[in-house]
């Protein structure tokens, strides 16, 4: 449990530079350099993804149940991660109307990401991992709307045509998910027993 929870620090807390030590990230990126920050960004993120994966299989071993997690919350979770990848989609595919209106939909996605999986699982190491992710989300999106109302940021409209581009991609990603990947990659059939 502990490499888990040191992946998350590592991983949440590089993450959360913007949140909670904007001033010390500006005067890091001024003396050394963006290419600098980008590349401790991407070893300590890196690093700390390795440790929560590594962390979260070694917990799945010997799993301390919290609940009986009930069937629904699978179904629920499965509705839910479509709404994701919806998000990610968005944003990841230019100039759709999702992102226009909801300006961070990757924040938002990991945000419904996390809740999805809370309600379907019932471990420690469980709560650990998506309510960390969840919290840090909640706090993510509210500061960046806080930046975007100090920079006067202005999101431009999105069009019909990139938006279906967007809901095609996040429903089929989703598909490939629901049905084959995420028993794959995982082990856990999202429909299945």
């Amino acid at each position: 449990m502990s490499a888990l929870i040191l992946g998350l620090l590592m991983f949440l807390g590089m993450h959360s530079a913007r949140i909670v030590a904007e001033g010390w990230r500006t005067q890091l990126i001024a003396r050394r350099g963006p290419g600098a920050w980008k590349g401790l960004y991407t070893v300590v993120s890196l690093v700390g993804f390795g440790l929560i994966i590594w962390g979260y299989g070694q917990a799945r071993l010997a799993p301390v149940v919290l609940w009986n997690a009930p069937l629904w919350g699978r179904h629920l979770a499965g509705l839910l991660m479509l709404v994701a990848l919806l998000l990610l989609a968005a944003a990841q595919v230019p100039g759709n109307s999702i992102k226009a209106r909801l300006h961070h939909p990757m924040v938002l996605g990991v945000k419904v990401w996390a809740l999805a999986h809370l309600l379907a699982n019932n471990t420690l190491a469980d709560v650990l991992l998506f309510g960390s992710f969840l919290v840090w989300a909640v706090l993510d999106f509210r500061s960046a709307r806080q930046r975007d109302r100090a920079a006067g940021t202005v999101y431009p409209p999105g069009t019909a045509a990139r938006t279906a581009v967007t809901v095609a991609v996040g429903v089929g990603v989703w598909a490939l998910f629901a049905f084959g990947l995420h028993l794959w990659l995982f082990g856990v059939r999202p429909f299945g027993g």
